[in-house]
């Protein structure tokens, strides 16, 4: 299975974890005791680092894209479950990214951090015309310049119009196209492996750059604020959003996540939501009761395209590391990044470092220095746990309402002779 491949792409992700601490510790060590040499091989690092983000981000969120709309049989097939699932993925997708941006002007991550009035100044004004340049581009002359530019929005719209015409071909150039895309995307998932292997001297050399420049720099404030901002935009999707959506199809949100824990509880430690596929297939067709036609359809597809957590930590990550950098953006810009990030999460790999990736490349595309982004990563860990969670939970809500809708109480099937299967709803 497709989502299998690519969580085994992965699968070195968490190996270097266990150093991230003395990493942590060693870099404010060296950021304090303001050794020249040390500094100036942690600026090399930091480098180095930074350019290796660059080199895998934008070829994930291409590939991605059209390795997961590509394995589609045809545009047939979303007529009936997929305009359900594609439905829902977008409308849960979207509340995250809104929530998100509600949250964050509300408690004002940026408002701690406080760069010199000149320099951000003239920061502001070469970026803001590099920002526009940026939206302009968003329909390509060409299809290389998007990836020599790094125009991430040119890239998705490549990818989004190519993934369409790849489902019009017949069935053998599709497959063809659909291996060769997948292949290459599983290539570039091994390459972030790697990258991903050299993140606890990567988290050295940011520590101690961001130790050096704290006295004229962000405050830790700044950056809890920003945590809060991502944690409570994601509790409240999984705690408030996603149960409200449950109940308004008269499904029990408790009951379903009982059913649902076990793939809950892998998606977490995992801080996977591919890896904990086979598991979620397994509960929603033994413990939730829900169609095994449904289960097989939409679990996959959801894995691929509905990261209600990733949305809303790309939308925030985006917003907070430009604008500590002296960018500023008008609400309409924040409303346009509301979309931007939806689409961005549709195409997002369920693997873990994913929204990290993803973020860095829209920084990248705007030239926006990504020092603050290494110091949020010793703390992605824990984000990218809990986002693998709820982006799971996310999937079987979809999924549990989409059996509801085809095959629940009153329903009358209209996918295949089997037998519906009675899911946990308020009605039973």
């Amino acid at each position: 299975m497709e989502c299998e491949e690519r969580s085994k792409c992965c699968g070195g992700a968490h190996s270097a974890s266990k150093y991230m601490a003395f990493a942590v510790i060693l870099g404010i060590a060296t950021g304090l005791c303001s050794f020249a040499p040390a500094l100036a091989l942690a600026s090399l690092v930091s480098d180095l680092f930074i350019n290796l983000l660059k080199l895998v981000s934008l070829p994930i969120i291409f590939l991605s894209i059209i390795s997961t709309a590509s394995g589609m049989q045809s545009i047939e097939e979303i007529k009936q479950l997929g305009k359900r699932v594609v439905r829902y993925t977008l409308l849960t997708t979207v509340i995250s990214a809104v929530i998100a941006l509600i949250i964050f002007l509300i408690v004002d991550p940026v408002s701690a951090y406080a760069p010199s009035v000149a320099d951000a100044a003239e920061k502001v004004a070469t970026d803001k015309n590099s920002y526009l340049s940026y939206l302009i581009a968003m329909i390509p002359s060409n299809i290389v310049e998007p990836f020599l530019k790094n125009n991430v929005v040119g890239v998705l719209f490549i990818a989004m119009t190519l993934s369409l015409a790849i489902l019009t071909l017949p069935s053998d150039n599709r497959q063809v196209l659909h291996s060769f895309f997948s292949a290459l995307y599983c290539a570039i998932m091994k390459i972030t492996t790697f990258v991903v292997g050299l993140m606890p001297i990567a988290i050295w050399a940011f520590i101690a750059l961001f130790f050096r420049d704290l006295k004229g720099g962000m405050e830790f404030k700044s950056l809890g604020y920003y945590l809060l901002c991502v944690l409570l935009a994601n509790l409240i999707q999984a705690l408030v959003v996603l149960p409200i959506f449950l109940k308004s199809k008269g499904i029990s949100p408790l009951k379903t996540f009982r059913a649902m824990f076990p793939a809950l509880s892998v998606a977490f430690f995992a801080k996977s939501s591919s890896g904990a596929l086979p598991m979620a297939i397994k509960c929603a067709q033994e413990r939730a009761g829900i169609n095994k036609r449904v289960a097989n359809f939409s679990l996959p597809l959801c894995t691929t395209i509905n990261m209600n957590g990733c949305a809303a930590f790309i939308l925030i990550t985006v917003l907070f590391v430009s604008m500590s950098n002296g960018m500023t953006y008008s609400l309409g810009e924040m409303v346009v990044w509301v979309g931007i990030a939806t689409v961005a999460a549709l195409g997002n790999a369920g693997v873990p470092m994913g929204c990290y990736f993803v973020s860095t490349a829209f920084l990248v595309a705007m030239d926006i220095p990504l020092h603050i982004l290494g110091v949020i990563l010793p703390f992605y860990t824990l984000v990218d746990m809990l986002e693998s969670g709820i982006n799971v939970w996310s999937d079987c809500c979809v999924t549990a309402v989409v059996n509801e809708e085809l095959y629940g109480e009153g329903a009358v099937p209209v996918l295949s002779d089997e037998e519906p299967a009675t899911l946990v709803s308020e009605a039973s």
